[in-house]
């Protein structure tokens, strides 16, 4: 018979961010802080024909800082920003990865779309000069796997190399799968988050013909405003994180700073419609009970929400439904936040990157608001932290994210201790 082996415990040592409040760590915190939104008019094309004009875009990247400059013709931009975030998340840990450990290092990354931006230029390209000039980096430019393919190349990672494609809760997953295998010892160390990169005319195009996006032109800044009466939609952003996990017996044995400690991960279906979330928040609620129960947590000992809070009618009102669900009279007491008011939402990258931000708010014991919150919904009538960041001793920490396909993911983490 065999035994089986006990479960480990799960750290998280490094952080790497590249979103539209900056990149790295203390660029992206010190937005958070501030309540400063990363939301403008939309550079990338020309947008004065579409009904939404703007989006959370990247500034200020240089992919040359991160990558060969000889390479980067032949990557879409959401692989250049996969890279980056990796190469960040590495050095924030002081980690490299030697022959010997390689096999033990897993690279799961979540990614909705993949590369967009190269699917239309190409297709543009198919259209007016004919088959023989698509490059043959097309296929390999544009496919989500990609993304934890060129990681593993860059650092040596020969472990299990994961794609998540479940549309805005693949970085949820990514991260609570990761999650999973380190503390089931199948791997020891893992590169996990999320990527995504679609500010593109077809993208924007589509959501606004489903009516999903916010066409607030007149103040971009304050279109993304979750849980207020006055939102009429998500803004779309872009971006990745990676994280860093690891055991907990070594990242102490070589000395590693411990942001905090990922301990449950849920994951539930709506079965219910292909965009819409399910009545009242169902699957949302059996999800967070689900990632409460495998963490071994009370409801009541959770201290903050980082918010799935798209800016959506239904999501916010439904999530909303769903925390009062779970956590009954105590979900008056939590507070309660979404990011996405100054980064949008990044779809795919959404989930690593808040659980990057919820990993921050237990170290740093500041929780981010969520900003442009100005008139209170009666169906939304939880502590969403109102724009302006607040001192807490945030002991544990939940992180949701929801997608279409009513597939629903949420994480736990809670302050590290050695005992």
């Amino acid at each position: 018979m065999v035994k089986r082996r006990e479960p480990r415990r799960v750290v998280v040592t490094g952080i790497g961010l590249v979103t539209p409040l900056g990149i790295g760590v203390e660029e992206n915190w010190q937005a958070l802080v501030a309540g400063r939104s990363g939301i403008g008019p939309i550079t990338r094309f020309d947008a004065s024909d579409f009904a939404t004009k703007f989006a959370g875009e990247v500034k200020n990247f240089r992919g040359e800082d991160f990558i060969p400059k000889k390479n980067l013709k032949n990557m879409d931009i959401f692989l250049q920003y996969s890279l980056a975030a990796a190469r960040l998340a590495a050095e924030d840990a002081n980690i490299s990865i030697s022959d010997e450990l390689s096999p033990r290092v897993g690279v799961i990354m979540g990614c909705g779309l993949g590369g967009l931006t190269t699917i239309e230029e190409t297709h543009k390209i198919m259209l007016e000069k004919g088959p023989r000039r698509i490059s043959p980096f097309f296929i390999p430019m544009l496919i989500g796997n990609m993304a934890p393919g060129l990681i593993s190349i860059q650092h040596n990672a020969k472990g299990p190399n994961l794609s998540i494609q479940t549309a805005c809760a693949a970085g949820t997953h990514a991260v609570g799968l990761a999650f999973h295998m380190i503390r089931d010892g199948i791997i020891d160390v893992a590169f996990t988050g999320g990527v995504e990169s679609t500010i593109t005319p077809m993208c924007v195009a589509g959501f606004n013909a489903m009516r999903a996006l916010s066409t607030r032109n007149d103040a971009p800044e304050k279109a993304s405003r979750p849980f207020d009466r006055e939102r009429d939609g998500f803004v779309l952003g872009e971006g990745a994180a990676v994280l860093i996990l690891e055991t907990r017996e070594r990242a102490l044995e070589r000395g590693a700073r411990i942001y905090a400690e990922i301990c449950g991960f849920g994951l539930t279906g709506d079965a219910y419609h292909m965009t819409a979330p399910a009545p009242e928040g169902e699957g949302a609620a059996r999800c967070m009970k689900m990632a409460l129960d495998d963490a071994g947590i009370d409801p009541e000992s959770v201290d903050y929400i980082n918010a799935h809070g798209t800016s959506t009618d239904l999501n916010d009102k439904y999530e909303t439904m769903a925390i009062k669900t779970v956590f009954g009279e105590h979900a008056y007491r939590l507070a309660v936040s979404s990011t996405k008011s100054m980064t949008g939402h990044l779809l795919g990258g959404a989930g690593g990157v808040e659980a990057a931000y919820t990993a921050l708010t237990i170290k740093n014991k500041i929780i981010p608001p969520t900003i442009n919150y100005e008139y209170p919904d009666p169906e939304c009538d939880l502590d969403y932290v109102p724009n302006v960041a607040r001192k807490a001793d945030v002991k544990v920490a939940i992180s949701n994210s929801f997608g279409f396909g009513g597939t629903n993911a949420t994480i736990v983490m809670k302050e590290f201790s050695e005992g």
